[in-house]
């Protein structure tokens, strides 16, 4: 795309809002849809689903959109909060820059069920770790296995971008991440399988107990006969 067709999109994008909030009854309605639709999608992320149970307590979570494919990786030790708040976007900036209502999927890897598999002296490790540096370090490794680009860059009070060298970090999940190579590889695994998972025409979600790929861009569909 050129810049003057990206400066075309840009100016439609700016009409069609305009439109859309025109006067103090259409900003009613348009916050009252796009919040009812981040709580679907919310729900979609975090209840139930079919024999599985709710997500809860440590995941890693990555947002896919059309065209652009995986855009941000993430992780939470409390995935009932903040995979209902990721659409809505009040304390987490993805939603701001990717509007859910583009989203084509999100994955949720629920990494604590792959602990059983890894070795006996790799999860005495993990324990003595804890929870959340064991999350900080796998979300480090999937981010240097993906490369998602909202995780490799970072705002400058200049207003402008700086590029992340993610492979040179010293953060605390970096430092940590060759620690558990196990439970890196089953993470890996368990993610690549459902980044690419089909899911079913008549659902929106696919759960495999230790992870689940949802699809936002399903509820667009219109409802069938």
């Amino acid at each position: 795309m050129d810049d003057q067709m990206y400066d075309d999109a840009y100016r439609g994008w700016r009409a069609s809002l305009t439109t859309l909030l025109a006067d103090p009854a259409l900003l009613a309605r348009w916050q009252e849809r796009r919040f009812q639709f981040a709580h679907r999608v919310g729900v979609l992320l975090t209840e139930a689903h079919g024999g599985s149970p709710a997500v809860t307590g440590p995941a890693l979570y990555g947002v896919f959109s059309a065209g652009a494919g995986l855009c941000y990786v993430g992780q939470t030790q409390e995935a009932e909060r903040r995979l209902r708040d990721l659409p809505v976007g009040e304390s987490h900036h993805l939603a701001n820059t990717v509007p859910p209502e583009l989203w084509e999927r999100v994955v949720v890897i629920r990494w604590p069920l792959l602990l059983p598999e890894v070795p006996v002296r790799e999860r005495s490790l993990v324990e003595e770790m804890g929870s959340t540096v064991c999350g900080l370090a796998l979300e480090h490794a999937l981010q240097v296995a993906t490369a998602p680009p909202l995780n490799s860059r970072r705002r400058r009070t200049s207003g402008d971008w700086q590029p992340r060298n993610l492979t040179q970090s010293r953060s605390r999940g970096a430092i940590y991440a060759q620690s558990v190579p196990g439970l890196t590889q089953l993470t890996l695994a368990a993610w690549s399988a459902l980044s690419q998972v089909v899911i079913p025409e008549h659902s929106a979600v696919i759960d495999t107990g230790t992870g689940r790929a949802v699809s936002p861009a399903a509820l667009h569909r219109p409802p069938s006969d």
